[in-house]
């Protein structure tokens, strides 16, 4: 009988987490960083970088 890999479950376990820490320190952000404590939709950076270059202009 084969036997099970602990070591690799256990990584997996410790990435999932890692990724729904830092999924909600990202929530936490923009809805500390949103007027009115409103839930807006963070642009994409390529959005704001165009944006950025359109007002300049």
């Amino acid at each position: 009988m084969a036997k099970t890999n602990f070591s690799y479950e256990k990584r997996q376990r410790e990435l999932e987490k890692k990724k729904k820490a830092e999924e909600k320190a990202r929530k936490k952000l923009e809805a500390k960083n949103s007027p009115g404590g409103e839930q807006a939709e963070a642009p994409d950076d390529d959005d704001a970088a165009e944006a950025t270059s359109e007002a300049t202009e």
